[in-house]
């Protein structure tokens, strides 16, 4: 028997995936492992939408030649969208990996590791392992293909394509069975999803249905695809929560049209109105320094903050990403995008702050992931003096807003 020890870079998709990749080392017996030193196999999943996040991942593959070398039988796995953008060079620069995996086969993952011939085969009749956590993942679409002009995403993890609708519903239900309460739905533009005529709106309408569901979430929209429909279904259905992280990236016109972001400011605006109308809070990420970001351009960012008045935001200096349009774009200096970058941040701050007050003496529904803390259904982190069973929801009343947490 393997112990697997999970090292995952970047967002919720490639938790996702490295779930995925998990089940298909499972059925071969492995199980997981928190202790890097004491595992026999490490599983490395990556990002490169940013360099910094590459170069961490890539760095740690060179560190793990003498964790390797210290047990006889180690294996490594390098997966995801770093692997997919380097490829042959992996194994060249580091001979000491045994599989690389790009994000445009993390389908085929178990056929992968058959073929190493490093893993037996997955015995008859194994049972999926119980979810750990009330918080399930669930991918319902692979890559992208709206090819933002700073993005790397399409080129690492191909054409946008939905997985079959009745399959979804049946890994929904599945992680249901296993214990989770809570479903996030996951995809590049999630809620550009349709199947065969079958789209988002409805998948939302019939995952809702099933046993045992008690929340429902998505990551990450796109406001391209964000429609009336969409937006009733949030407001109507109970089950769905009350709250999109929906990245605008900048609050530019010019600037949005040079990303190829494919909306206006204005047009984004009336996506944000017409979800506030159903009570729905907005996040959001935003790009600083955009090569061609001028300060006017700037200023119309904080503006749009405002007017959006988003419960949150991650916000992150422009990352030239080779392979992509902008990369051949003359940088702004440094000191200009920090400065920005530090106006941007003490903004969003305080308009957090504003939206955590604005929570104090509600009562709240807190689906709670551990004994003491929990989330809303606004997706407001909430902390309690008495311990709750993790999974359970229970009605809170918000005493007092501290930061970015509330109290009750």
């Amino acid at each position: 028997m393997k112990t697997v020890y999970i090292q995952t870079f970047g967002c919720q998709m490639n938790t996702a995936d490295s779930a995925e990749m998990m089940l298909a080392l499972s059925a071969r017996g492995c199980i997981s492992c928190q202790n890097a030193q004491k595992a026999d196999v490490m599983l490395i999943n990556t990002c490169t939408i940013r360099e910094h996040a590459e170069h961490k991942a890539l760095s740690l593959l060179g560190r793990l030649r003498k964790w390797k070398d210290a047990k006889s039988g180690r294996v490594i796995i390098f997966a995801g969208c770093a692997a997919e953008r380097l490829g042959g060079e992996v194994k060249k620069k580091f001979p000491h990996v045994d599989i690389v995996c790009g994000a445009k086969s993390i389908d085929a993952f178990d056929k992968i590791i058959e073929a190493s011939g490093l893993f037996g085969g997955a015995p008859a009749g194994a049972e999926p392992p119980a979810e750990s956590s009330p918080i399930a993942l669930v991918n319902i679409m692979r890559g992208c293909s709206c090819k933002c002009s700073y993005c790397i995403v399409p080129y690492v993890r191909g054409e946008a394509s939905s997985l079959d609708f009745d399959e979804v519903l049946k890994n929904i239900q599945a992680k249901l069975d296993a214990g989770a309460k809570e479903i996030v739905l996951l995809g590049q533009t999630v809620n550009a999803y349709n199947y065969k005529g079958k789209n988002f709106a409805a998948l939302l309408k019939e995952a809702v249905k099933l046993n045992g569901l008690d929340r429902l979430r998505y990551l990450s929209p796109h406001p391209l695809f964000i429609t009336e429909e969409v937006a009733e279904v949030m407001a109507t259905e109970p089950k769905i929560a009350k709250h999109l992280h929906l990245p605008v990236q900048s609050g530019s016109s010019k600037v949005l049209k040079e990303m190829k972001r494919g909306y206006s400011r204005e047009e984004f605006l009336s996506k944000i109105s017409l979800l506030k109308k159903g009570g729905i809070w907005v996040s959001t990420d935003i790009i600083v320094g955009y090569p061609t970001e001028t300060e006017e351009d700037f200023k119309e960012t904080l503006t749009l903050v405002d007017e959006c008045n988003f419960s949150g935001a991650y916000c992150f200096k422009f990352s030239p990403r080779m392979g992509t349009p902008a990369f051949s774009l003359k940088e702004l200096p440094v000191n200009i995008v920090e400065k920005r970058l530090d106006i941007l941040l003490n903004k969003v701050k305080l308009n957090a702050k504003a939206a955590y007050k604005a929570q104090e003496g509600t009562i709240q529904r807190v689906l709670m992931e551990s004994p003491h803390n929990g989330r809303t259904l606004s997706n407001f982190w909430v902390r309690t003096e008495k311990p709750y069973k993790t999974g359970d929801a229970v009605e809170l009343t918000i005493k007092k807003a501290e930061e970015s947490i509330l109290l009750a």
